[in-house]
């Protein structure tokens, strides 16, 4: 099906612009001026007055949790809650169950998204201590990176082997997307509280993590990592930086096409810091830790100043039994956010910290220079057509009764945000327009230059 969004403002490469915008055979067509004619012949008209058109939202660090652990989301169920929060493209993380760690396990996944996913789609392969020969077999044209795990998280999948880090930066065939937490810090930094808990010294809350998941633990693998991939050449992407520390890490004067070395930063750790524990408790307990407001301050910052290249959520559903429990050890870690990233990005741009064209840049643009990928993340003639039209007045208050998630609550609940995703095209496709869902379309693989 053919669509004209008609009189919508562009946002894209720096620019917003009134235009008007004719999608055919799954592609950007056409780019039309505002106020010159153009004969869309029996396209479906898609009335963009008074919204925001932007590239669909890559978000290139997803937990969907298929297969193995679908009890809490799938394929099917995030997707959903991904394009509904005008994602259109995601990477997800191999700490599934069984862990992506081989080649024919992570076809398995590309198999399964191809069957059931509404959003565009790439997996990452996980590294482990003993898969280097698995690792060298991936194509960088048709995945979009080696996870590394320098710090433990839900799912174990740790790589400690020094050898075998400096074997993967020196010759990993793609980029290395890393998470990275110091595990004799934490390891250290879990027997002392959990020691003054069984004291009464301290109450084993929410609010106890960032002294567990502490900035000590971040800087100091993320320093490794970097000074690593300095030393072979590696491709680095840190993941949801958390300090202010780590920031002094990574360079803003250079254009992001040539870095070898980037940054992630989330949406909660730009929203909250360590005083919402008292508020939100085991609800934002994440790793690495949301830590003090000093920290989310400089992460502000830091998305003007260039030092943050992308956006990714670090989406993670838990069952509420599984989070909301009455001791902190036992708590998992990780929460839903996909649905409501743009949302929040937005609410800072109502405070100040960003535009229109800075979050397009974050969440779209960057991610699709970052990871080379084909034809997507800018509204160009002869790309891909994963657009999304945003009614920028549209009051709405975050409700847990509105998750799509699977696990069926946010920790947003209860935010009230100032506007709204209204249509998620992807790949030409409406799959999502003003809440309802059209499912007979599915995504695609994403393809990496």
């Amino acid at each position: 099906m053919n669509y004209y969004i008609k009189n919508a403002t562009l946002v894209n490469e720096g620019k917003t612009f009134g235009a008007s915008v004719f999608v055919s055979d799954g592609k950007i067509a056409k780019i039309v001026p505002e106020g010159e004619p153009f004969d869309c012949g029996s396209a479906t008209l898609v009335d963009g007055t008074g919204k925001y058109l932007i590239p669909g939202i890559i978000d290139e660090h997803v937990h969907f949790r298929e297969p193995g652990l679908t009890h809490k989301a799938d394929l099917y169920t995030e997707s959903r809650a991904a394009v509904a929060g005008g994602v259109t493209s995601f990477m997800d993380m191999p700490n599934t169950n069984p862990q992506t760690t081989t080649q024919d396990l992570l076809q398995q996944k590309f198999d399964l998204a191809a069957e059931k996913s509404l959003a565009n789609y790439s997996f990452y392969l996980g590294a482990t201590n003993d898969n280097l020969a698995e690792v060298a077999k991936t194509d960088p044209k048709r995945v979009c990176g080696i996870k590394l795990f320098m710090g433990s998280s839900t799912g174990n999948m740790l790589v400690d082997k020094n050898e075998v880090l400096v074997r993967l930066f020196r010759e990993s065939p793609c980029l290395i997307a890393a998470h990275c937490e110091d595990e004799a810090t934490i390891h250290a930094n879990t027997v002392r509280c959990k020691d003054l808990a069984a004291k009464g010294e301290v109450i084993a809350d929410a609010s106890i993590h960032p002294f567990v998941r502490t900035m000590e633990a971040c800087y100091r693998s993320s320093a490794k990592a970097v000074d690593m991939a300095e030393k072979f050449g590696a491709r680095l992407h840190v993941l949801h930086i958390s300090t202010k520390q780590e920031l002094s890490l990574f360079r803003n004067n250079v254009p992001l096409a040539d870095k070898r070395i980037t940054a992630e930063t989330c949406p909660h750790y730009l929203w909250f810091d360590d005083h919402d524990y008292e508020m939100k408790g085991f609800a934002i307990k994440c790793n690495p830790a949301i830590k003090a407001s000093w920290d989310r301050e400089a992460l502000r910052h830091a998305l003007r100043e260039g030092l943050i290249d992308t956006i990714g959520t670090d989406h993670a559903p838990h069952l509420r039994e599984e989070k909301f429990t009455y001791d902190y050890f036992t708590s998992k870690s990780g929460f839903p956010s996909i649905q409501h990233s743009l949302e929040v990005m937005a609410e800072l741009m109502r405070e100040g910290w960003l535009d229109w064209t800075l979050l397009v840049q974050l969440m779209c643009h960057n991610p699709a220079i970052l990871y080379q990928i084909d034809r997507r993340g800018f509204i160009r003639e002869g790309y891909h057509a994963d657009l999304v039209l945003i009614d920028p007045k549209a009051s709405h208050l975050i409700s847990d009764k509105d998750e799509y998630s699977k696990c069926g609550w946010t920790p947003y609940d209860g935010l009230q945000t100032h506007c709204a995703v209204t249509h998620t095209f992807v790949n030409g496709n409406l799959v999502y327009e003003n809440g309802v869902f059209h499912e007979e379309y599915k995504g695609e693989r994403l393809l990496f230059n």
